[in-house]
């Protein structure tokens, strides 16, 4: 099986497609936000006729309205990858859930149980004392995990810190020792990098297409639906902003400039995520590169393996 991982924008779903119509693959997305229906633009989905010509798993799977997590991810992906191996069929995972496609290989980090106390009163200590209170304690106790977490992740910063004071340690220390064991099956791991100057130009360039192609308008048509957008469904880069926008909290100009820096600093923290990655195979990519060349270039690392 294939893994193709790298930062928002970095090529790896086209890479992904040439690389199934090569082999005769099908596609596994892991991806938290391109599993959400009718969330096509922001989320950056392969075109249709991407998904007509190559099958792919894992995108299109739940409501805007629903709440989706990593478990529920590997249910799909695990189930994805039985009935592809049934038909005989070669597996191309492709995504930069950094997250998800750790769960993939090593199985989910489960920790200790849930204390609903000490989540209501973190909850309560973020509303009294403002947003970013607890990313905050959390950069103090847990300065690895926070390089992870997104600012605005609270759900995620609040299990940390749960974890934290339940057991004395880290998230980002059980974690670690966690994933030392080998992956649950046998992956050959592809990594698309470029220059971050290279990678912030994608990221400029595909924000400016994705609004060209009618961002806005998708996100009035999703606000527009009888059920609200579940949390993690809102606060999707791209469209927690334009939501801001249409609500008429920030300017249409100040809303673009906000997603760029907040893709800016997903790609920063997938780049960290990647780091802690084992038996990657990374592809230095240019300016300049082709999606052929790319391929080609995919191909001999398998051949010389």
């Amino acid at each position: 099986m294939i893994l193709i991982l790298g930062v928002t924008g970095s090529g790896k779903g086209r890479l992904a497609f040439e690389l199934a119509c090569e082999i005769g693959a099908e596609i596994i997305s892991v991806d938290s936000m391109k599993v959400y229906r009718r969330m096509d633009i922001g989320t950056a989905k392969p075109p249709k006729q991407a998904l007509q010509s190559v099958r792919h798993h894992l995108i299109d799977v739940v409501e805007p309205s629903e709440a989706f997590n990593v478990g529920a991810f590997l249910d799909l992906a695990y189930s994805a990858i039985a009935e592809v191996k049934g038909r005989g069929k070669p597996i191309i995972t492709v995504g930069g859930t950094a997250l998800y496609i750790k769960a993939l290989l090593y199985g989910l980090f489960e920790g200790p149980g849930c204390d609903e106390r000490i989540r209501t009163r973190l909850r309560e200590l973020e509303k009294s004392e403002g947003a970013g209170r607890l990313y905050s304690r959390l950069r103090e106790v847990d300065p690895s995990a926070a390089e992870r977490i997104h600012a605005n992740d609270s759900k995620r910063i609040i299990r940390a810190l749960e974890v934290y004071e339940l057991t004395g340690r880290r998230i980002s220390q059980l974690q670690k020792q966690f994933e030392a064991e080998k992956p649950r099956h046998e992956w050959m791991i592809i990594g698309l990098r470029s220059e971050k100057e290279q990678a912030n130009r994608r990221i400029n360039q595909r924000v400016k297409r994705i609004l060209a192609e009618g961002l806005v308008d998708e996100v009035k048509s999703l606000l527009a639906e009888e059920r609200p957008l579940s949390r993690q469904a809102g606060c999707a880069i791209g469209y927690g902003e334009i939501i801001d926008y249409l609500h008429g909290n920030t300017t249409l100009e100040e809303a673009v400039e906000q997603i760029k820096k907040n893709t800016r600093r997903l790609a920063k923290n997938q780049r960290t995520w990647f780091k802690t990655f084992k038996n990657v195979n990374w592809l230095d990519v240019g300016p300049e590169a082709s999606a052929a060349e790319i391929l080609d270039r995919v191909i001999r690392t398998f051949e010389v393996m």
